[in-house]
């Protein structure tokens, strides 16, 4: 017997769960890491060359693109370290329930973007 199941392949209707999100995001800013890393290291190797390799590294970081930079890597990491922890929590037991993750979800999300913005008022 045949299960007719119904398909959706429209992936902009699909509406994920609060918990899917922040596991989304959990994977995707430590990618994000990954490659902010590279340039991390890249400016640390030319700042300490030379002292004009650190004017270079000081005055890129200075410029709006070096701040957007300096801010996105911070947020990806802020965010990471508040997922890891969470994930860490449900692995002992804790908000493993729908409402309960759902809500830690939530709470995860906002401390976020309050802590996105602070860290961004306080490098800009």
């Amino acid at each position: 017997m045949k299960k007719q199941r119904p398909v959706n392949l429209q992936l902009n209707t699909i509406s994920f769960p609060p918990a899917a999100i922040t596991s989304i995001l959990h994977r995707i800013t430590g990618v994000a890491m990954f490659f902010a890393l590279m340039i991390v290291i890249w400016a640390w190797a030319v700042s300490v060359s030379s002292a004009e390799g650190f004017d270079m590294i000081k005055e890129l970081a200075a410029g709006v693109l070096g701040k957007l930079v300096l801010i996105g890597t911070a947020s990806a990491l802020t965010y990471h370290i508040l997922g890891g922890i969470r994930h860490m929590l449900m692995d002992m037991g804790y908000w493993e329930e729908l409402e309960s993750g759902n809500l830690s979800a939530k709470a995860i999300i906002g401390v976020w973007i309050v802590l996105t913005i602070v860290i961004g008022v306080a490098l800009w």
